[in-house]
């Protein structure tokens, strides 16, 4: 059974992982349709990370278009009591073609917020998670920040959030929007869900320090960078061999890891895997892991072998050496936020 921790200085605990639930909806809907679990297949999973000790949840309103949530909300009401599990969700993507259905004005958080309870069935969102910085949403307006976060404020008070979570941004900008929370008396974040994996190392430059000094848990989302880490893809972007590395999401995949070493980083992953007698995503988590500043990645799967490998992870230690061989080929990369993809 996976351990409970505490989510940098707040009072909410989680489980030492996260299910990420992007694969779970309806197929055929949504940007990530053609590798999409519906809701029949998607229940023995979230029964067997119960068993497992997974307890907390991860979606977004832009998964599935909708059907995301409609299908977490749906299994975690059917399989456990309320006060048993943590449930997030994220809001700021475009949910459609008007001109307030995306960003962070107080407009689509309020409207954003009461959609995602509907969809969920839930009456409150555990934690509530901004998908992006309030200027960094593709055909949103730059809403003030001011704005954005007093919004967020009040939904808590309101009741309608428990804790407040961010995702993907730079490090300036999230001490920005603590700081003005803080000198406003709103809420501030007690998360940063960004990206880190073995093959993207960039938030180790300013936004792991700041969440470590400042208490904010970090619970990063790919940790096996698509599949990469995990040897979906064999060496190349063309050598897939699941439905999601053959599939649309290939391209998202080739625009987020353009690294020299990425594959070559993967292959020393493959090789310690076979020294270890682990499989390669057990090698990559277990790096992740190993990091103090890390509370809870987000991970995924579809299949309940891949969530048992998973958990398994959580109990394998990596010794010095090994750290140092699988980190000794990374080099410098763009910072995808400085080019708008991550």
């Amino acid at each position: 059974m996976l351990k409970s921790v505490q989510v940098g200085r707040s009072g909410l605990r989680v489980s030492r992982l996260t299910l990420g639930t992007m694969n779970f909806g309806q197929p055929g809907r949504g940007h990530q349709g053609d590798w999409t679990i519906g809701i029949d297949d998607a229940r023995p999973i979230f029964r067997a990370a119960f068993e497992r000790g997974v307890t907390t949840f991860d979606c977004a309103d832009i998964y599935g278009s909708g059907a995301c949530e409609e299908v977490v909300g749906t299994l975690l009401g059917e399989l456990a009591p309320r006060d048993h599990y943590v449930l997030a969700t994220k809001i700021s993507m475009p949910m459609g073609p008007a001109a307030n259905q995306g960003g962070l004005s107080r407009k689509h958080i309020r409207e954003g917020i009461d959609a995602c309870l509907a969809r969920l069935g839930h009456d409150y969102i555990d934690q509530l998670v901004i998908h992006r910085h309030p200027h960094g949403i593709p055909g949103a307006v730059r809403a003030p920040i001011e704005e954005t976060l007093e919004a967020l404020h009040d939904a808590v008070k309101a009741g309608k959030v428990l804790y407040l979570g961010a995702s993907s941004m730079f490090a300036w900008q999230f001490a920005e929007l603590q700081l003005t929370a803080k000198l406003n008396g709103w809420t501030p974040f007690v998360s940063m869900q960004n990206h880190w994996n073995l093959i993207y190392r960039e938030e180790e430059r300013e936004m792991t320090p700041y969440c470590a000094s400042t208490g904010v848990g970090i619970m990063p989302w790919s940790p096996l960078a698509r599949g990469i880490l995990a040897g979906s893809y064999h060496g190349g972007f063309d050598k897939g061999s699941t439905s999601r590395s053959q599939g649309q999401d290939r391209a998202r995949t080739e625009g987020l890891y353009r690294g020299d070493a990425d594959f070559a980083i993967a292959d020393r992953v493959i090789e310690l895997a076979a020294k270890r007698g682990a499989t390669p995503a057990q090698i990559a988590l277990a790096w992740l892991l190993s990091k103090p500043e890390v509370v809870s990645p987000v991970v995924g799967v579809s299949r309940v072998e891949q969530l048992d490998q998973l958990v398994a992870a959580c109990e394998l230690t990596l010794d010095g050496e090994e750290i140092a061989y699988l980190e000794e080929l990374y080099r410098p990369l763009v910072n995808l936020l400085s080019i708008g993809s991550s």
